[in-house]
């Protein structure tokens, strides 16, 4: 039995629901991507081997009581190749079996049958919105997939939109509304008064990562670099005032300077250890 640490505030996806009696505010916001990121990061870098986290998206992003955002559910992850006997490195994972259709069924064959609900749950995550399009091409998930994916969570933070809704592909609906010069008409107005300066920045990033190319999309570190300067440009009086009041559990701008005066970990935590230097996990263990 594996036991999880306990996240009474949910996912990142129920605060963005327009359900929502509250919504997190623009600063918030930015706290939340910057912790997602830098689990993401660690699961790409830190983690001995990486691993591919292959499932982001807003659902899987738990807030803990003082909404520090946990990546969660290692159901679809793997890890990433290590270099062989003559040191090369695939640098990708392949989700489809060597000689095996994409479309395949149920034939009473084990290896077949649990084939098959990968792909069908590949299929339903692409339905979703998150999944890399480069995949469909070349059946290979990189960490540049989860790149994209997080864009993705990051087009919901900015727009309160699920990535696809009545049909509209939220990717789609951003660069279209950039092009024509009508991002204020997107933007989630729930966050209140916000920096054009650091929306525009944010919204960057978060096209920079969907774009279709995987080369053409930032490191994980790169982002982690980026967001970490969006909230350095932030006036350091909106960093209280834009979030004293977007929750209903507890006073938010003391857990923004709790959370970020100590080492946290942004990877949910089973009874495994936590290397308390780094604040991170030194085990990440996938129920499977």
């Amino acid at each position: 039995m594996l036991v999880y640490e306990y996240m009474p505030n949910g996912t990142l996806r129920d605060h963005l629901s327009s359900k929502a009696k509250r919504s997190p505010g623009f600063v918030l916001r930015l706290h939340i991507a910057l912790g997602a990121s830098k689990g993401i990061l660690y699961l790409h870098t830190d983690a001995n081997p990486p691993i591919f986290h292959r499932d982001v998206k807003a659902s899987n992003i738990l807030l803990d009581s003082k909404f520090v955002p946990k990546v969660a559910d290692f159901g679809l992850s793997r890890l990433a190749p290590v270099p062989d006997i003559e040191g090369t490195l695939a640098g990708h994972v392949s989700t489809v079996v060597k000689g095996t259709p994409v479309s395949i069924s149920y034939t009473g064959d084990t290896t077949v049958a649990v084939l098959s609900c990968r792909i069908t749950r590949y299929f339903f995550y692409f339905r979703q919105g998150y999944l890399d399009p480069e995949y469909f091409l070349t059946h290979k998930l990189t960490d540049k997939s989860d790149v994209y994916s997080l864009g993705v969570v990051i087009l919901e933070m900015l727009t309160g939109m699920k990535p696809i809704e009545h049909g509209k592909n939220i990717v789609r609906e951003v660069n279209k509304a950039y092009q024509s010069g009508n991002i204020s008409e997107i933007v989630d107005r729930r966050m209140g008064l916000c920096p054009p300066d650091c929306i525009n920045r944010f919204l960057l990033l978060a096209t920079k990562c969907c774009q279709d190319e995987t080369d053409a999309r930032p490191s994980m570190s790169e982002i982690v670099r980026e967001l970490e300067v969006i909230l350095r440009m932030m006036p350091e009086a909106d960093l209280v005032l834009m979030d004293t009041t977007d929750t209903d559990s507890g006073d938010m701008s003391k857990s923004l300077s709790t959370s970020s005066a100590t080492g946290t970990s942004f990877v949910t935590q089973t009874s495994g250890s936590v290397n308390a230097s780094s604040g991170v996990l030194s085990e990440v263990l996938a129920p499977r």
